[in-house]
């Protein structure tokens, strides 16, 4: 029998230490819900952060503590993307630092698992909608509107399969809503120069330009998984919000949790794990 893999959650990363904290509470809740340790770890960035800031623990990387694992004597990972699509970070980068680690210890065995939208940027898990649609009604129930209109919004991307699992996840929340919203929208919290980049329009801090929205109120349904410099209470997108409330765009705004804090993601990770795993057995 192969010896079972050692697991990493792995993130993007962020300077904020409140990404890392929440990395590390699913990485738990994760553990807990498959019966296996669960190692959360970040792509970049999160090292930076002070021990101080994470009750103590330093946040580790991949690189540095794959290179760990394997000084120990593992040889087989499996790792766990926290992220939505097929980021270039786990398409590019990731198998990028997986081939150094393999021309140093070529008997590796290491797995990348399916990101959370699963194998169909068309089609993808619907799970996905379906935790928007439960934050965007609890939403709507703390803040009750006639009829509001709904931004399902990302960062925004280099990377257009990315945009398409966001662009679909906004036609099912349409059609699981159905009558309940006057209009859902996908659309970014910030685009790349460049007209090759224009798949990424339009723009959060634009709706309030466009006719039928003017006015309305706003649910801007978050399609990030951590809060960080862009997601959470002083990020990039609330601060985009303040902004069109000063300029009146909109009779109200209110911005949905994050998906990270919904237990459906739990499953949804549990299943790319398990999918994983059968290579092992």
């Amino acid at each position: 029998m192969t010896k079972p893999p050692i697991i990493f959650l792995i993130d993007n990363g962020s300077l904020r230490a409140e990404a890392t904290l929440q990395l590390r509470c699913l990485a738990a809740k994760l553990s807990t819900h498959v019966n296996k340790q669960v190692l959360p770890v970040s792509l970049l960035h999160s090292g930076k952060i002070a021990a101080v800031k994470l009750f103590g623990k330093k946040a580790q990387t991949v690189k540095s503590t794959l290179r760990k694992w394997i000084a120990t004597g593992e040889r087989n990972f499996v790792f766990l993307p926290l992220f939505l699509g097929p980021s270039r970070a786990i398409t590019e980068y990731l198998p990028e630092l997986i081939r150094e680690a393999i021309a140093k210890t070529p008997d590796l065995n290491i797995t990348i698992a399916k990101p959370l939208a699963g194998e169909s940027v068309e089609a993808p898990d619907a799970r996905l909608a379906e935790i928007l649609v439960e934050n965007i009604r609890q939403t709507l129930q703390s803040h009750p509107a006639n009829a509001a209109t709904i931004a399902v919004i990302d960062h925004g991307t280099p990377e257009r399969k990315v945009n398409q699992v966001r662009n679909a996840v906004a036609n099912q929340v349409r059609a699981r809503l159905g009558n309940d919203t006057v209009s859902v929208t996908a659309c970014s919290m910030e685009r790349r120069d460049g007209p090759e980049y224009a798949f990424n329009e339009p723009l959060l801090e634009n709706l309030g330009r466009q006719k039928d929205w003017r006015g309305s109120d706003l649910i801007v349904a978050m399609f990030f998984l951590l809060p960080g410099r862009h997601a959470g209470a002083d990020g990039d997108v609330a601060d985009i919000c303040e902004d069109l409330m000063q300029q009146s765009a909109f009779r109200s705004i209110q911005i949905t949790p994050l998906l990270g804090k919904n237990s459906l993601l739990i499953d949804i990770l549990a299943d790319r794990l398990d999918e994983s795993l059968k290579a092992y057995k």
